[in-house]
């Protein structure tokens, strides 16, 4: 999830607080994070959320949520577009390739964020992407870590950070050499892809992602 949040499922479905849900102009209730910024809004009600299987789709969001280590979601989703255009759209193979001379050209591309060391976890993990076409796929891989239930979070304090399948996803993207997947990040990127709908119970894209009832 986004960085604009407080942090545990609960299972009552009583309202969350107006401080944690926003009804908007149009009616519809999102949480504080997406009822501002319009990009957020945008993000939150067309994308957040909803699955994401294909191998490409799944080395993006992973890219992005490590290069968000540290700053605003916002940040990356307006810089998303230069993202891709450095990255090659996220194909896999050609990521993998990247050498010496793109790795400066990467550091020197203002419309990113320039840190070597996740510049290169990035090649590395496209590498790594590829290598796991042999046994199934990063999609197979990721999607086998969807828990039994989800969380049913009420406030924004009830969302969880982590949990024991993205610290079991970590473990097993760290031992197929991918860098920068720590339990955290591999949580952000559950919710993003719609393994885990963390979505307040109010809002009005809770169980929208046809994963979860």
């Amino acid at each position: 999830m986004p960085d604009q949040r407080d942090d545990a499922p609960h299972s009552d479905p009583s309202p969350a607080p107006p401080a944690d849900v926003v009804v908007g102009t149009d009616g519809l209730a999102r949480p504080r994070w997406a009822s501002v910024d319009p990009l957020l809004r945008t993000y939150y009600d067309t994308e957040w959320g909803l699955p994401v299987r294909d191998e490409r789709g799944l080395f993006e969001r992973l890219s992005l949520e490590a290069f968000q280590s540290g700053l605003s979601w916002a940040t990356i989703l307006r810089k998303r577009p230069a993202f891709r255009a450095a990255f090659a759209d996220f194909e896999p193979e050609t990521v993998a390739a990247f050498g010496d001379a793109d790795v400066e050209r990467l550091l020197g591309d203002a419309g990113i964020v320039r840190n070597r060391a996740k510049i290169l976890a990035t090649i590395g993990n496209a590498g790594a992407t590829v290598a796991l076409r042999a046994d199934g796929g990063l999609g197979r891989l990721i999607w086998s870590f969807q828990p039994e239930v989800t969380p049913q979070p009420r406030t924004l304090a009830e969302i969880p950070t982590t949990s024991p399948e993205s610290r079991a996803l970590s473990g097993a993207l760290r031992a197929r050499g991918f860098r920068f997947v720590g339990p955290t990040t591999m949580y952000a990127l559950m919710e993003a892809v719609g393994i885990v709908d963390t979505h307040l119970l109010n809002s009005h894209r809770r169980g929208t992602s046809g994963v979860w009832g």
